[in-house]
């Protein structure tokens, strides 16, 4: 295990979308160690393997004393409830904005050994495994904001000291609409 460098908002990987796991290894197992040991060295409440620079369908999270990952997530919702509050990401560190999400949510997958498992999410849990998804799927929080907010995020971003005016980000829009994933920071 190994605590990575995490890629940074502006970074191509964080907007192409992750490869299903095929192969459930030596190497995958060393990819979900490195995830969790470099979520909670960062203090992070989810990381997804694009984070890192692997391009794989993977995430870790760290909610409420669970901690956990899941390999090839399928979300889906159980209703309509929805939640409206502070959302982070640690590729775009120090920004927090309110974010809709849905209240609860149910992932299925694999764990990193090849077995299906199924997580079921409420709250900050339900905002993290939505926020991963939307990673894996080469989508960040910022593209979830209405216009206004968007705009403010971004005014935020170019004046935080780790932005590097030389990579300038790109917003896309949503492939999932207006209320459905993400999450990656916020405790």
């Amino acid at each position: 295990m190994t605590v990575q460098p995490i890629r940074l908002f502006g970074d191509p990987v964080l907007r192409t979308p992750a490869d299903p796991v095929v192969d459930f290894d030596a190497e995958l197992r060393k990819l979900v160690a490195d995830l969790v040991e470099t979520m909670q060295e960062q203090s992070g409440a989810g990381l997804a393997a694009p984070q890192l620079g692997v391009g794989l369908r993977v995430f870790a999270f760290d909610v409420d004393d669970v901690v956990g990952h899941i390999v090839n997530p399928q979300v889906s919702f159980p209703d309509e409830e929805e939640q409206d509050g502070p959302e982070g990401c640690l590729s775009i560190p120090g920004i927090y904005v309110d974010t809709k999400r849905r209240m609860n949510v149910v992932a299925t997958g694999f764990n990193q050994f090849g077995d299906p498992i199924k997580l079921v999410g409420t709250g900050l849990m339900a905002r993290c495994v939505q926020h991963e998804t939307d990673h894996l799927d080469g989508v960040l929080f910022l593209d979830r904001l209405d216009a206004g907010a968007r705009k403010e995020a971004m005014k935020e971003i170019r004046q935080a000291e780790w932005y590097d005016a030389g990579a300038p980000p790109v917003i896309k829009a949503s492939p999932h609409g207006g209320a459905a994933f993400g999450l990656g920071g916020v405790r």
